[in-house]
């Protein structure tokens, strides 16, 4: 029976992930959480200070040590460093995609999260201002103060002439 993965099967902000032996790709989003964060290093000045700094250092003591104590002569043109180089870039860039594209499904999430909100306050609104009309023509339908007055006004004088005037 395979045990679920109660951490992440709870959280609703990540996909499920694949479940294998090895616990660094116990789940993809273990694993996209570390490209990403790789890929977050990678992107910081003090990243490129420190690849600069080793390159540097590298450079200068397989330049200026005896050829005895040098262990990438310059006469072979840094070859271990162009492959560790190498091979830094070659890890560098699908990490850095891995977290691109993590960062285009939370963006889609996102995106429709967005859509149905303002397709709810579309709604909302829309609602709203047919409330607004229907109390308005209910307004519009009451009598207002003056109205009420200038009918009281009329009344009154036709009481008066009424009274005024001899029962036949």
């Amino acid at each position: 029976m395979a045990r679920a993965n109660t951490r992440n099967d709870t959280r609703l902000d990540s996909p499920k992930g694949l479940r294998t032996n090895f616990p660094l790709f116990q789940s993809r989003d273990r694993m996209g959480r570390f490209s990403e964060a790789f890929a977050r290093a990678m992107g910081t000045p003090w990243f490129l200070v420190g690849m600069t700094v080793v390159v540097v250092v590298w450079l200068t003591y397989n330049t200026l040590a005896p050829e005895e104590a040098q262990f990438d002569p310059r006469l072979t043109n840094f070859t271990l460093l162009t492959l560790i180089l190498s091979l830094q870039a070659s890890y560098a860039a699908p990490m850095i995609l891995l977290a691109q594209n993590r960062q285009d499904d939370r963006d889609r999430v996102q995106i429709e999260q967005d859509r149905q909100r303002a397709e709810r306050n579309l709604n909302d609104t829309e609602y709203l201002a047919r409330e607004v009309v229907s109390l308005r023509l209910a307004v519009k339908d009451l009598a207002s103060k003056d109205f009420i007055r200038a009918e009281l006004r009329a009344l009154l004088e036709e009481l008066e002439k009424d009274k005024d005037k001899p029962v036949e």
